[in-house]
């Protein structure tokens, strides 16, 4: 797959061909769109991501992700059960004796899971351990601490929940249908009913 799809624009970098992290999965078709380096993306968009952590990233298929968008892995968490939060053991110097690697589990909150079709504004961060549903937006510059479920619109910091873009009927059908893991030549004859909303449509194609 060609990381830059799109002729003389290469700001738009579809994310599959460039990650070479283990502790990262990204689907085909998945794009970020920067005017700096888009390649760069698991080193300057995830930060503090440690092999040793054991967290994993992984983004869906079909996700649109804005310029900056920053997602904060668990490595990035403190200690939290002492009186300081200064990590005084990564430092040496005697600093690290005592130090049990355990007390940092209170603030581990595992993968960072984005589903399918999901549009991520600019500027906006993504906390350890969140999981962001198919089909969900998230607004720029929002700071997405909790869980955002299929379909939903989130804004803010901490994000809040707007409203769902389909009613639950609706969001049952599209999730059934999962059109995002039908082969790229189906999505291709069937791309005007994705464009227009034609649930009904996308049933008959299923």
């Amino acid at each position: 797959m060609n990381p830059h799809p799109m002729a003389g624009f290469d700001r738009v970098c579809f994310l599959k061909p460039v990650i070479k992290r283990a502790n990262i999965e990204v689907g085909e078709y998945t794009y970020y769109d920067d005017p700096h380096e888009p390649e760069a993306f698991e080193d300057k968009n995830v930060l503090y991501h440690y092999d040793f952590t054991g967290d994993r990233l992984v983004i869906g298929r079909f996700c649109a992700i804005a310029t900056g968008v920053t997602f904060i892995m668990n490595g990035a968490n403190h200690a939290l059960d002492g009186i300081s939060t200064y990590p005084f053991q990564i430092f040496g110097g005697g600093w690290e004796a005592g130090f049990e690697e355990s007390s940092l589990d209170s603030g581990y909150r595992g993968d960072t899971i984005v589903g399918h079709d999901v549009w991520i504004g600019r500027q906006a961060v993504i906390m350890p351990g969140v999981r962001i549903g198919n089909g969900a937006i998230i607004a720029s510059h929002s700071v997405v601490t909790r869980d955002v479920p299929d379909y939903g619109i989130v804004a803010g910091n901490p994000v809040e929940l707007k409203k769902k873009r389909f009613d639950g009927p609706t969001i049952a059908a599209l999730l059934q249908i999962a059109w995002w893991d039908w082969p790229v030549e189906k999505i291709s004859r069937h791309v005007n009913a994705l464009r227009a909303g034609d649930v009904a449509a996308l049933r008959r194609a299923r």
